[in-house]
């Protein structure tokens, strides 16, 4: 089935679902955080956008700025989007605070590299479970609320590859406290449009997220902003040495978390689990706390 049908389908479903919205009073979800300035110039750009439909033979200018004038241009818009929100602010934002791409997976693996992606259902294939920032607990499937500006993935294929992304508008909630998300999508079918979809709606597959709110199960091969702070903690401890502060997770980064986990009584498996790395922040904290060379002359950090 191609990408196309797919998205059509996706387009389809959105649309009867927005139907039997528009009967319920769905109530918005108040943002947990003040939305920065550079979220909110994307999302004002994008909802700028809103009816902008494509030409008879698929043409678009969100794909012609990329380099692909036919390309199936949902990332294509919310790369385009953020690339105009660069130009009004002045400030580097594709690549740093959002992916550019145009292709399967690469903007949902570019926000796991970088620290910033929930999955739906609490748990990613290659990696493994999540947890929020803190907590002792696993994460629950369908727990995260979406924020705006968030970057919402989707997939229709048993592979789990990513066929289709949104952007986060807000989050709402109706009298029943089932909770929806509201976006703005290109490629829906062939123009700009808003959509919902409900929390637990199984296309979902995760949300690249505007802040750092989740940790996840950190093992061989792994690169990410997670490891590298995973490796400097164990520079504090003394497990490694500053040059081994990379990002990715080698043969010496899984030997420093197993002495680790031996300290610490722990299972020694050289894999970060929730257990361990809660352990390693408390004990590296503790550490600092108790190491003047760590301290500065007023006595912080």
């Amino acid at each position: 089935m191609t990408r196309r049908i797919l998205v059509l389908l996706l387009c389809f479903s959105a649309l009867l679902f927005c139907a039997a919205a528009q009967e319920q009073v769905l109530t918005p979800i108040p943002p947990t955080q003040e939305i920065p300035p550079h979220v909110q110039a994307v999302l004002d750009t994008a909802l700028a956008e809103l009816g902008y439909a494509e030409q008879r033979d698929g043409t678009t200018k969100y794909g012609e700025w990329y380099g692909d004038p036919k390309a199936e241009w949902c990332a294509e818009f919310l790369c385009w989007s953020v690339h105009q929100a660069e130009k009004q602010l002045s400030e580097k934002l594709l690549n740093v605070k959002f992916p550019l791409y145009g292709a399967t997976n690469i903007g949902r693996d570019w926000f796991l590299k970088q620290g910033r992606y929930i999955a739906r259902t609490g748990f990613i294939a290659g990696w493994g479970s999540q947890w929020y920032k803190g907590e002792g607990s696993q994460m629950e499937k369908n727990s995260y609320i979406p924020q705006p500006g968030d970057w919402v993935f989707f997939s229709y294929t048993p592979s789990g590859d990513t066929t289709h992304v949104a952007l986060v508008e807000q989050s709402l909630q109706d009298e029943a406290g089932n909770t929806y998300i509201h976006v703005i999508e290109g490629n829906n079918p062939d123009r700009v449009q808003r959509a919902q979809y409900k929390l637990d709606d199984w296309r979902i597959q995760g949300y690249g997220t505007v802040r750092d709110l989740a940790d996840i199960v950190l093992r061989g091969g792994i690169e990410s902003e997670k490891v590298k702070a995973l490796q400097e903690k164990l520079v504090i401890i003394g497990l490694l040495s500053a040059q081994d502060v990379h990002g990715r997770y080698n043969n010496a980064t899984q030997e420093a978390v197993r002495t680790f986990q031996s300290l610490g009584q722990l299972t020694q498996t050289g894999i970060a689990n929730q257990q361990t790395q809660l352990a390693l922040a408390e004990y590296a904290a503790d550490y600092m706390m108790n190491h003047t060379e760590f301290w500065t002359v007023d006595g912080t950090f």
